[in-house]
């Protein structure tokens, strides 16, 4: 059983919040989702059954990828503040 103080503690360790309301929004949903594994988890023969990654087949559905209108890294940094060994500086976001 997932507590709202467990949901708390996560909710800090990713650096959000959320009021109460919305604690017990997610309380519920993921009571309903322990439901719905213990319910597939009672299904025969379910450790049989490859599981699926995607909803269908990537090599047959997607097109390929093509390469055009490169640009060097030198013209992808031009207007970048600060620079560098070819990288674009940012703030520091996390501890």
């Amino acid at each position: 059983m997932i507590t709202k103080e467990n949901l708390k503690k996560y909710a800090n360790k990713l650096m959000f919040d959320m009021n109460e309301e919305e604690y017990e929004t997610l309380q519920k949903e993921f009571e309903i989702i322990l439901k719905q594994m213990d319910i597939i988890d009672k299904i025969p023969n379910i450790s049989e059954v490859n599981p699926m990654t995607f909803p269908f087949d990537l090599e047959k559905e997607l097109r390929p990828d093509e390469t055009k209108d490169l640009i060097t890294p030198e013209e992808a940094l031009i207007n970048a503040k600060e620079k560098i060994n070819n990288e674009v500086k940012v703030p520091k976001v996390v501890e």
